[in-house]
């Protein structure tokens, strides 16, 4: 119910009256089942838009801080806000302990839901894109649901107005579903994790046109390659290798 409040009654109708956002490609969208939204992530209010301009309602998997509401009264306002929208909490320290936490989004898939995921894992540090983490792999070979590549451009907001950001004609852009299910007997195989993901952010890069960078975001905005020249790690694309891996037979 609360989902669509929000929904319906405050953020569709706010969206669309203050920047007129443009959907390309919706109908690539499956009407129902299992669906995964892989998207590119270049501002804060990119989840918002995308969720607020399509039909099927849209669960995002949301880092478990944010549902603690330990931090004070906003903290608190946030972790309600997510639990009423049927968000999903997910565990993002990474390792084996990241790799169960997909239990509860993989429900939601098994359940027919609609999750959206940034395979980046944080926003561009430059408006390029960033080397995507294998969750998105491991989400649809553990699943068998498709996954549909979403280019996002013109949420940077440019300027404030009374407090009311502007933006640059948003545009979303969903491509055709992609499926990876011939290899869901391969999903511990980290090499096909990987080739899945670079498949994937290959198709969002096409959607984009965004020039490509080929290691984590998160590193050059907090990690060993802040403020340093990341020009050696710029590819033409992601991936590019046009089979999976082949598999690796065990003596």
């Amino acid at each position: 119910m609360w989902y669509e409040f929000f929904k319906y009654a405050l953020f569709a109708p706010g969206v669309r009256a203050l920047w007129h956002p443009r959907v390309i490609g919706e109908d690539n969208i499956p009407t129902e089942g299992g669906v995964i939204l892989a998207c590119n992530h270049i501002a804060t209010l990119d989840p918002v838009i995308v969720a607020s301009m399509i039909d099927r309602k849209l669960t995002y998997p949301a880092k478990k801080e944010l549902f603690a509401g330990d931090r004070g009264f906003g903290s608190k306002v946030v972790a309600w806000f997510l639990r009423a929208v049927d968000q999903v909490p997910l565990d993002r320290s990474g390792g084996r302990t990241s790799v169960n936490a997909m239990g509860p989004v993989e429900r939601r898939l098994a359940e027919g839901g609609l999750v959206g995921i940034f395979p980046e894992g944080t926003r561009s540090p430059d408006g390029r894109l960033y080397k995507g983490k294998t969750g998105v792999a491991r989400m649809t070979l553990g699943s068998g649901a498709p996954v549909v590549p979403v280019g996002i451009s013109g949420t940077t907001v440019r300027r404030k107005v009374l407090g009311i950001p502007l933006l640059d004609h948003p545009t979303i852009v969903f491509g055709k579903p992609m499926h990876f299910d011939v290899l869901d007997d391969r999903a511990d195989e980290t090499a096909v994790l990987r080739w899945v993901t670079d498949e994937v952010m290959g198709a969002i890069s096409d959607l984009t046109g965004q020039g490509y960078v080929d290691v984590y975001g998160f590193r050059v905005k907090h990690g060993n390659l802040k403020g340093k020249d990341v020009s050696k790690f710029v590819k033409p694309r992601p991936g590019g290798k046009p089979v999976p891996p082949p598999r690796v037979t065990k003596a």
